[in-house]
């Protein structure tokens, strides 16, 4: 067992082991430690810039579940743009699930939004699905707000896959562009330019939020295929 396990081990917690298995069933849950996330958070904070860190890191791929989160969350801690987007490449071949994928946040990458989008265009192209993921989530977390542009709703729609994580979080960011860019999103759906699961599950988790109001909620719902 290498120090990294041990550390995780010793922070592990049987019950919210059970039942973070259960919310990740694409993983093995003998693969599951059970650390919650703010022991992992001050875990990654405390490694952060040590050789251990880089070491642990450099070993992929992970036995572990909760490495692959303690490894997001690593990268997280970034502060280098392009040091950030050297870890993301090299990690996100490994991302095998919904949880890790959306624990990755780096908040440097806010720091350049113009090679950021360079790379999301890419991601969006991956045979990867968690990677296509990761591309969708962060134009949600980055692009639907002051940089928002009409056309990166295309972008999203136009992805075309069988995954169901990865139709899920198309589903997810027309919800939140519903919320954000009602106008511009509204259309997307109006013209029926999702597949129709997305498309109904967005207008369902739009119809969920309480960011949209009561009369697009009415009207979306009467959008639904």
């Amino acid at each position: 067992m290498t120090e990294i396990q041990e550390r995780l081990f010793a922070l592990r917690d049987d019950k919210y082991r059970d039942f973070n298995a259960s919310l990740i069933p694409t993983v093995d849950k003998a693969l599951v430690i059970g650390v919650r996330v703010p022991q992992l958070r001050k875990l990654a904070k405390e490694l952060k810039g040590r050789p251990l860190a880089a070491q642990f890191m450099a070993a992929l791929p992970h036995e572990y579940h909760d490495e692959n989160l303690l490894h997001a969350l690593l990268i997280n801690e970034a502060k280098d743009f392009e040091l950030c987007m050297e870890e993301l490449e090299i990690f996100l071949p490994f991302v095998d699930n919904w949880a890790v994928c959306d624990m990755l946040g780096p908040k440097v990458l806010a720091k350049n939004k113009e090679k950021l989008m360079e790379r999301i265009l890419r991601w969006l192209d991956s045979p990867h699905a968690y990677t296509q993921r990761f591309a969708m989530c962060m134009l949600m977390s980055h692009f639907l707000d002051g940089d928002f542009k009409e056309e990166y709703l295309g972008l999203v729609a136009g992805v075309e896959s069988e995954e169901y994580y990865v139709r899920m979080m198309q589903a997810w960011y027309f919800a939140t562009a519903l919320a954000k860019q009602y106008d511009s999103a509204v259309k997307y759906i109006e013209g029926r330019r999702l597949e129709r699961w997305t498309h109904n599950k967005s207008i369902q988790k739009a119809r969920e939020s309480f960011r949209v109001s009561p009369e697009h909620k009415e009207y979306l719902k009467t959008l639904k295929i």
